[in-house]
């Protein structure tokens, strides 16, 4: 599968990744395992860019696990970061429409994607390969939403 619309948004990465590393490290275990889940979910997006990796792989190991456990333990998304997303915290034109938003609904929508896109594939015999749906354009939507959920972490506080 091609990834080449990933190509703008991959160089800034290395430092949300850092970042995500850092910020992971408090004793909230919850916050620390969504932020850890970010983290991992970047990072396979990441890989997957540079090695060229099939987009049913990529589904199989994007995770939301640890969105489920907050949603079951009414966890407060938004202590992830409080507030709105402001125009200063979106580094990518396809994300100003989320201005306004706070974390819990991002995060609610980043969820929603990763399970629409693990149900497609298991109603099409496992593999998202000749289904109608524009599985590159939806895999890019979910790359730029979770970048955006790091930047509005990482960003002013």
């Amino acid at each position: 599968m091609q990834l080449e619309w990933l190509k703008t948004g991959i160089g800034p990465l290395k430092d949300l990744l850092t970042f995500l590393n850092k910020e992971g490290k408090t004793n909230d275990v919850l916050k620390r395992q969504i932020i850890r889940e970010l983290r991992n979910n970047l990072n396979i997006f990441h890989n997957a860019f540079l090695n060229n990796v099939d987009a049913d792989i990529m589904i199989d190991m994007l995770g939301n696990e640890f969105i489920k456990k907050g949603v079951e333990a009414n966890y407060k998304f938004n202590k992830l970061k409080p507030g709105r997303i402001e125009p200063y915290h979106v580094h990518d034109e396809r994300n100003k429409k989320y201005i306004g938003w706070n974390a819990e609904k991002l995060v609610d929508k980043i969820d929603e994607k990763i399970e629409e896109l693990k149900n497609i594939k298991k109603m099409n015999k496992n593999t998202v390969s000749n289904i109608k749906n524009n599985v590159s354009l939806m895999l890019s939507n979910l790359y730029y939403r979770m970048k955006l959920l790091a930047d509005f972490i990482k960003g002013p506080k």
